[in-house]
């Protein structure tokens, strides 16, 4: 797995298909900075609408490992990491080169794993949902995943309604 004080960092492109580093956004969320504002930064850089680079991959072990040996990280992860993998399969996206390919399916296999141990505790349904779309994905269901990781709450009940009719059949205390 590259460290974060690889040279190949500047040259990757993110979700811009611009040069982004995002070690150092890295080294910033594993030395205890502020969550919210280093995930807001790797949401925009590395995935701008459906547009995924290297530095998007190259990006998921990096942030893997570091759950792994802290587990303090949280919805976020799962969510960018689905998103990435979906956004990788677009044809308009760059392929997984073949340097990154052994560390990026590892890191797959490992967060499939921390998503299972997660589910355990899960309590807010945003977690469950991000849990959900990469247990799909790592399951090798592309498809699925990317339901789970695109819907929104309001989008959920409209489906769950037009498909199950929802409202109909079932009390107002069934969520």
């Amino acid at each position: 797995m590259m460290t974060l004080d690889d040279l190949r960092w500047k040259d990757l492109e993110g979700g811009y298909r611009l040069a982004y580093n995002p070690a150092v956004a890295l080294g910033r969320l594993e030395a205890g900075a502020k969550q919210s504002d280093i995930w807001t930064e790797l949401w925009n850089e590395l995935h701008h609408q459906g547009d995924v680079g290297v530095a998007s991959y190259a990006t998921v072990p990096q942030l893997v490992d570091l759950q792994r040996r802290t587990h303090k990280l949280d919805w976020n992860l799962y969510a960018l990491a689905a998103t990435i993998e979906i956004e990788r399969h677009r044809k308009s996206n760059p392929p997984l080169p073949d340097w990154l390919l052994a560390d990026y399916q590892a890191a797959w296999r490992s967060l499939v794993e921390l998503a299972l141990e997660q589910l355990r505790s899960a309590v807010d349904a945003t977690t469950l949902q991000c849990l959900l779309a990469v247990l799909a994905i790592g399951k090798g269901d592309l498809k699925l995943g990317a339901l789970l990781s695109d819907l929104d709450r309001s989008e959920l009940d409209e489906l769950v309604d037009d498909h199950l009719s929802w409202r109909q059949l079932y009390r107002d205390g069934a969520v």
